[in-house]
């Protein structure tokens, strides 16, 4: 049976990136984003809103950047991988978290600046070492123009 496990969202940070250190000494870094969905309800003709938080693990060198450069309220565009992580808490309790891991994160526009620097990710600059873990958003220059984008 085949399968396939893709993610890409856009959306704010709810919280400021947390940076941590793995035993192994690897940097990761937790995002909290949220995900809006607006539409206009058919019979009252209200608009009606829903939103979908989503936590998200970023790793090595990408999780670094993400730390420096982004905080609450920025816009990002993420794309990975549904990763189901297990684990028993101090009751004993078998817990489940589904969440996203992050194979490339776009930092997009925060709206508080109008320079075209701010478009660009601060990884983006990075992505020349061909380090694991790092954005290559060269695919995503076409999101520059955030105007279509539905909310």
């Amino acid at each position: 049976m085949a399968s396939f496990n893709k993610v890409i969202l856009v959306g704010g940070l709810t919280r400021d990136p947390e940076l941590k250190q793995a035993a192994s000494g690897v940097k990761v870094a937790d995002l909290s984003l949220a995900i809006s969905e607006q539409w206009k309800d058919r019979t009252t003709g209200e608009t009606k809103e829903s939103t979908c938080y989503v936590d998200v693990v970023v790793w090595q060198k990408q999780a670094e950047l993400c730390c420096q450069y982004l905080s609450k309220g920025r816009q990002i565009l993420v794309e990975g991988r549904l990763q189901l992580d297990e684990w028993e808490n101090q009751q004993g309790e078998k817990r489940r978290k589904l969440r996203v891991r992050a194979d490339r994160v776009q930092f997009l526009s925060d709206g508080r600046r109008s320079d075209s620097q701010d478009n660009r990710s601060a990884s983006e600059q990075h992505s020349k070492n061909n380090t694991p873990g790092t954005v290559d958003s060269d695919d995503l220059d076409d999101l520059d123009n955030d105007d279509d984008l539905p909310f």
